[in-house]
């Protein structure tokens, strides 16, 4: 049964989502995203009128970027994810990435925002994007070939596992930082050297960070040098001690959000597929 989708604000991905949900025969309207390219081939809704118009409303991921605002680099004005945005989408279900960012106030509470980034099948999907996508920005941004590079990946979650396994069939020497005693076995099962945090102490030509919290402090970057590349691909704060980082001229580059920034369309049609699942249920 087609559905009036309203799909507000978000990156590439959210016109990529709505370009295959209008090709599924659904109808889609689009709100805070009139700067994006492409987007003049959908209808235009004013925020006011989304909850008139659309059943099913799509927020983005993450849901919040910044203080309280919502995550829309492609609208022209800044958008407050306050109670009187929230307001807006009664009667919607709304589906969004990161629910946890949103304010929780009785308003919000009451709009039940439904998390598609919480189901496994799209973060299972988006770390397999986001091992690629780094492993391309290393090939670009690394002067010497990953087969035969040294390598570290700290923290062997979804991404961490997905990295492992890619560097190791690309001939890479690759080190892993796990806690766990299963995640040493299963780092060495794919081929990989397993080691503790507080034991990194050999030089890396790429250092890839998962970990949200701090693992590559003084001590860990003591021993890496100004060839030193890092990818830093984990949520604010990151894992890695800036200021440490920049004394001693390592240069760590911004790899979050790379599903976003590198394969837009498939990370929307991930996206899509999600909700799809979840309005089915």
């Amino acid at each position: 049964m087609p559905i009036n989708f309203g799909i507000i604000g978000g990156d590439a991905r959210q016109l990529y989502l709505a370009k295959s949900l209008e090709e599924d025969g659904h109808s889609v309207y689009l709100s805070c995203l009139e700067n994006a390219k492409g987007a003049e081939v959908f209808p235009k809704v004013p925020l006011k009128k989304i909850s008139t118009l659309c059943e099913t409303v799509i927020l983005p991921l993450p849901v919040i970027k910044g203080e309280g605002l919502l995550n829309a680099p492609f609208s022209a004005h800044a958008i407050k994810a306050d109670d009187e945005f929230a307001k807006m989408l009664e009667g919607c279900t709304v589906l969004a990435g990161m629910t946890s960012k949103l304010p929780q106030t009785e308003v919000w509470q009451k709009t039940s925002p439904i998390d598609y980034y919480s189901r496994e099948e799209l973060i299972s999907g988006n770390a397999v994007l986001t091992a690629e996508a780094a492993i391309a920005m290393a090939i670009q941004e690394y002067p010497g070939a990953l087969n035969g590079a040294s390598c570290l990946v700290t923290g062997f979650g979804r991404i961490g596992k997905s990295l492992c396994d890619m560097l190791h069939s690309l001939y890479a020497k690759v080190d892993c930082a796990a806690r766990k005693k299963l995640d040493f076995m299963m780092i060495q099962n794919m081929g990989c050297q397993p080691v503790q945090y507080q034991a990194i102490s050999r030089r890396y030509d790429i250092i890839f960070n998962t970990v949200p919290s701090e693992v590559l402090g003084e001590k860990q970057l003591a021993s890496q040098d100004k060839d030193t590349i890092i990818i830093e691909l984990a949520s604010l704060p990151g894992g890695v001690c800036l200021e440490t980082a920049q004394k001693a001229g390592i240069r760590v580059i911004d790899g979050q959000s790379l599903p976003g920034r590198v394969s837009p369309k498939t990370s929307g049609e991930y996206i899509k597929q999600t909700v799809y699942n979840i309005l089915e249920e």
